[in-house]
């Protein structure tokens, strides 16, 4: 079963930054589809949680150079 996340994402410049981390996102084990707005700051993120959390995702963000939390 999969669940959808979405995460505040900082740093962004352009709309290949949300490309890149599209990207990223996806080659995850679990992640089903990413998509990232670098217009509205965010990512939604659909994961199946046995593979992937959200703090790995929140760590993949980082690994690329952008800062990522959780949107509440």
């Amino acid at each position: 079963m999969s669940t959808t996340h979405t995460f505040r994402v900082e740093g962004m410049h352009c709309a290949s930054c949300g490309l890149l981390i599209d990207d990223t996102l996806e080659d995850l084990p679990g992640v089903t589809r990413a998509q990232t707005s670098m217009k509205q700051g965010r990512s939604t993120v659909e994961l199946t949680a046995d593979k992937s959390t959200p703090a790995d995702v929140i760590a993949a963000i980082g690994d690329l150079g952008y800062t990522a939390h959780p949107e509440t």
